[in-house]
């Protein structure tokens, strides 16, 4: 068939600071998931895009493009409302494990399509695989009769929502353009959207355990995928949440997954109930159930009860004891006072070196590996009393995970004030 356009000239356009037209973005974005535009032009396409941004428009249309490359979700013949929510990733961060249950308590179904971890950023996929039985793949058929049932799945998206995003995120991976936010915002909507939920909650993420260092930037992705998820008919909401610190005390897989059913059982880490209830009660309210409260669901067992269901009809065992590292090593308090800083990019390499995360797509995780914190920043602790214990198969590997955390927290003797874990809301 003939090309009703040309790579190059396409690309010029954006080079040289112009907006692209429908019908440019339209075939660039076809022509690409074809392989009629190869990856070095679409690599060139990606970096004039970092360098020199799109507007509402332009991103908009490009985020349609991505969709209409696969097949679209329908959850309309399900007796339930539908809410999701996408987080941009950070250390410790298993809140969708105790959300999707608890929203599902509430009366309202959640389809949650997560990833694998990759570097510091840990997978939910990876967490919940740590449960024996437990599986990621389902068909569409099962997805939507466990959603119908239980009111809850995680699972692996399928190979058909939104392919030109798997073939160009890897192009953006190796090209040094991940951070163009026009790009993000499409990558991560384009999924969403194409899932079909009718509403969606964001929780962007920000600090230095997050992809978006600055609140400045964070503040822009965040409204740039409100204003997606608005266009295309869908109630999109936007949390900006603090990843300086690691959520909770665990970063791993297995220790994650435990932590995560401490707070089904009305327990576990403030900060993770704390957002696990924002990030609910934005969801309820987008599904139009604002007058239930999420809180009551969790201290009544409604949520555990949801939770052992998910993890049972994906082959799971709820009652099973979870994996555990077969070496441990300490890491102890040098100074007694107040710890200070405990950052989460410190935290989160840590863990990945322990046997935790991937270095490559495909590789395999140490269900057991991870960091368990035992202070928190704003806690005292005394000169040799343990800060955090490091887990993993591979001993050879805390010599790595020990330098990472070299200069990742501070212990001083002024007291501090807490950072917030919410620290806005856009939408």
């Amino acid at each position: 068939m003939s090309e009703s356009f040309d790579a190059v000239e396409i690309i010029a356009v954006k080079r040289d600071r112009h907006e692209l037209t429908d019908p440019q973005i339209d075939w660039v974005v076809d022509a690409f998931t074809r392989g009629v535009v190869v990856p070095e032009q679409m690599s060139a396409l990606a970096m004039a895009i970092l360098l020199n941004g799109m507007n509402r428009r332009e991103i908009s249309r490009w985020t349609n493009a991505m969709i209409d490359s696969g097949e679209r979700m329908d959850f309309s013949s399900l007796s339930w409302a539908t809410a999701d929510k996408h987080s941009t990733g950070g250390v410790g961060d298993k809140i969708t494990l105790p959300l999707a249950p608890l929203v599902a308590a509430c009366g309202i179904a959640v389809p949650q399509l997560s990833g694998r971890g990759l570097g510091h950023t840990g997978g939910t996929l990876d967490k919940l695989e740590s449960i024996p039985g437990w599986r990621a793949d389902l068909s569409n058929e099962e997805m939507m009769a466990q959603l119908e049932d239980v009111g809850a799945v995680i699972c692996a998206a399928g190979p058909g929502l939104a392919p030109a995003d798997k073939k160009l995120y890897a192009l953006r991976d190796v090209t040094g353009t991940v951070e163009a936010i026009p790009l993000i915002a499409s990558s991560i909507m384009s999924k969403k959207i194409a899932e079909g939920t009718g509403s969606l909650v964001l929780d962007v993420k920000v600090g230095t355990g997050a992809f978006m260092k600055s609140e400045a930037m964070a503040r822009e992705l965040a409204e740039t995928m409100v204003a997606l998820g608005t266009d295309a008919g869908v109630r999109t909401v936007a949390l900006l949440t603090d990843m300086s610190t690691p959520l909770g005390l665990t970063a791993g897989n297995a220790c994650e997954v435990a932590e995560s059913v401490e707070v089904l059982a009305g327990g576990g880490p403030s900060d993770v109930v704390e957002l696990t209830l924002a990030l609910a009660r934005e969801m309820l309210v987008a599904a139009g159930k604002a007058d239930v409260d999420p809180a009551d669901a969790l201290a009544s067992g409604a949520a555990m009860d949801v939770w052992r269901r998910m993890i049972s009809a994906q082959g799971g065992d709820p009652d099973a004891a979870l994996p555990t590292a077969k070496e441990t090593h300490v890491v102890t308090a040098s100074a007694s006072g107040t710890l200070t800083r405990l950052d989460a990019m410190a935290v989160g390499v840590a863990a990945w070196r322990l046997g935790a995360g991937r270095s490559r797509p495909g590789e395999q995780v140490q269900a057991g590996a991870g960091v368990v914190m035992h202070a928190k920043p704003g806690d005292a602790v005394t000169a040799g009393q343990p800060l955090m214990t490091l887990h993993t198969d591979t001993p050879e590997r805390f010599e790595r995970a020990v330098a990472a955390l070299e200069g990742g927290y501070d212990i001083g003797t002024s007291a501090m004030q807490p950072v917030p874990v919410v620290i806005d809301r856009i939408g």
